[in-house]
């Protein structure tokens, strides 16, 4: 959503301590004994004994090992040449995407069935309370692409929990806001050891200035509403996260009725305009939304005189109105 200070979309367990081995027990032999030994009177070996093996609790977890959910675990994977920090286990709510988020028709979008996931509502609570045992200190050990996907998940998480607050009697996120607080405003989520908004979660963390620097989150962020990019059917992960985003923008910039060619003008999702300085950042290290728009230019299917208008900086822009109506699943 946009920010706060613009306007919103519109107006706008602590970490499991990692398995330790136990040193093996040197024992020395005594001295009487080594007396016996040198007298011959009484040979007697040094005591080597095996290293003590480790109990249940003490195992180090495997990579990619099934964990309860909420709980960190160490992974083996190599990340940038550094080893990775712990993951958080995001199957409940993978559970639930996979089970009530729906693709459309033709491909380019998805349907949230709001009432099944309503009927699961406690395998939800369940989750978000999982996402609340996260420290920051735990976040802080985390790869970026592992933080990512957790701020991610519970974007969406806690946005699908909005909208069953006030489930069947709303037809927009909107309406659960007012004249003073907007939806995305309120401070209801318990997060990282603080209570935040999903404003917070969106422009303090995720939009962090140095920190991702990745504008394609702004294509797997969900704000339940018909003109956002689809909520996606399964869960991110720090593994697969480039891949997601990458299919997850590709998706979008592919669905002709929030991105098109008119005639001579580009018309696009006002997601571009609300955000536009994120996607002249230097991501790839492209400065202007028109390089943006080049590397994609496929999933728009451009035509060539497009790509050289955009190159030169003469592509006309124009911007779509945002459709707030609610993703839902329709009867």
């Amino acid at each position: 959503m946009p920010d706060t200070h613009e306007i919103h979309r519109q107006v706008h367990p602590p970490m499991a301590e990692p398995g330790r081995q136990r040193r093996p027990k040197r024992v020395m032999a005594s001295g009487l004994a080594l007396l016996f030994s040198l007298l011959g009177s009484l040979p007697v070996q040094a005591d080597t004994a095996a290293p003590d093996q480790p109990d249940a609790s003490d195992q180090v977890i495997d990579a990619g090992q099934t964990v309860n959910a909420g709980q960190a675990v160490h992974t083996e994977q190599a990340m940038d040449n550094s080893e990775a920090g712990p993951a958080f286990d995001h199957t409940q709510w993978n559970q639930l995407l996979s089970r009530y988020v729906h693709t459309t028709a033709d491909g380019q979008s998805t349907q949230v069935d709001y009432q099944g996931i309503n009927a699961e509502r406690p395998l939800l609570t369940q989750y978000l309370e999982a996402l609340a045992t996260a420290s920051e200190a735990d976040f802080q050990q985390w790869h970026k692409d592992e933080q990512l996907a957790f701020l991610i998940n519970a974007y969406n998480a806690w946005t699908v929990e909005r909208i069953l607050t006030s489930w069947p009697n709303l037809d927009s996120i909107k309406d659960l806001g007012n004249f003073f607080s907007s939806p995305w405003s309120k401070k209801i989520i318990p997060l990282l050891g603080q209570t935040r908004s999903l404003d917070d979660i969106e422009h303090t963390l995720i939009r962090q200035p140095g920190r991702y620097n990745n504008p394609l989150i702004h294509f797997a962020v969900n704000c339940a509403s018909i003109g956002c990019p689809p909520l996606r059917a399964e869960a991110y992960s720090g593994a697969q996260l480039d891949i997601q985003l990458n299919e997850q923008t590709r998706q979008f910039l592919s669905n002709r009725q929030q991105n098109r060619l008119d005639g001579d003008v580009l018309a696009v999702s006002s997601i571009f305009k609300w955000y536009r300085e994120d996607f002249e950042q230097g991501w790839k290290g492209y400065q202007r939304l028109e390089d943006f728009f080049l590397h994609y230019h496929a999933a728009l299917a451009l035509p060539d005189d497009a790509i050289q208008r955009l190159q030169a900086g003469q592509q006309d822009i124009e911007y779509l109105d945002y459709d707030w109506r609610l993703n839902r699943t329709l009867p």
